[in-house]
């Protein structure tokens, strides 16, 4: 995909777009630019490769239901001013899309934030919206599924989305982030490498 083009796209709709060339240099801009505030972080592969809550937590108090589960973890993170999440899916033309089982990435993308940080490797740009639907459905939400072996879904046993009804489907909503939301700031970090699912 072309990365240029897909940053000149966010760009035109409102997105802070930074580029980076590694996930090391990603999270040194992180830990350097977010200091002495609240940091929720959502369920996101690339974050934890980069390991954003280790470092962030230096100087920061930070909520992660990966590293302290339950729900009360995912309410301070979307009480917290700044959020950190992932992307299914980038469209060169600008869309950011994920997908979402309990729906606290998606909230906190949408509403009370100062600052959400989306990261982006390379592998989940797309060429249109069409795509980017197809990968966030058929490509981060099947493997997604694969880290709860107690999800009995049909995508767990094929790794083909379809678009089930089974009481532990995880993909229960879609955003589209077609623009930051009013009064939030979004800055989108595109790093040429490939991270996450």
């Amino acid at each position: 995909m072309d990365m240029d083009k897909t940053a000149r796209r966010l760009e035109e709709r409102g997105f802070i777009v930074r580029r980076f060339d590694t996930g090391a240099e990603a999270a040194a801009y992180l830990t350097a630019e977010i200091r002495n505030t609240s940091v929720g972080i959502g369920g996101s592969k690339t974050a934890d490769q980069l390991g954003l809550y280790e470092k962030l937590c230096e100087h920061n108090t930070v909520y992660w239901h990966w590293r302290v589960p339950g729900w009360e973890t995912l309410e301070k993170a979307n009480a917290a001013p700044v959020y950190i999440s992932g992307a299914n899916a980038v469209a060169e033309s600008g869309e950011i899309l994920n997908i979402d089982g309990n729906g606290n990435r998606l909230a906190a993308q949408v509403f009370g934030k100062k600052t959400v940080y989306i990261l982006v490797g390379r592998n989940k740009l797309c060429p249109d919206f069409d795509s980017a639907l197809r990968r966030a459905r058929e490509v981060a939400a099947t493997q997604n599924v694969r880290r709860f072996p107690d999800k009995k879904t049909p995508c767990q046993l094929d790794g083909r989305c379809h678009d089930c009804r089974s009481a532990d489907r995880i993909c229960r909503a879609l955003l589209v982030l077609w623009a930051p939301m009013f009064g939030m700031r979004t800055e989108v970090l595109l790093i040429d490498e490939d991270l996450g699912m």
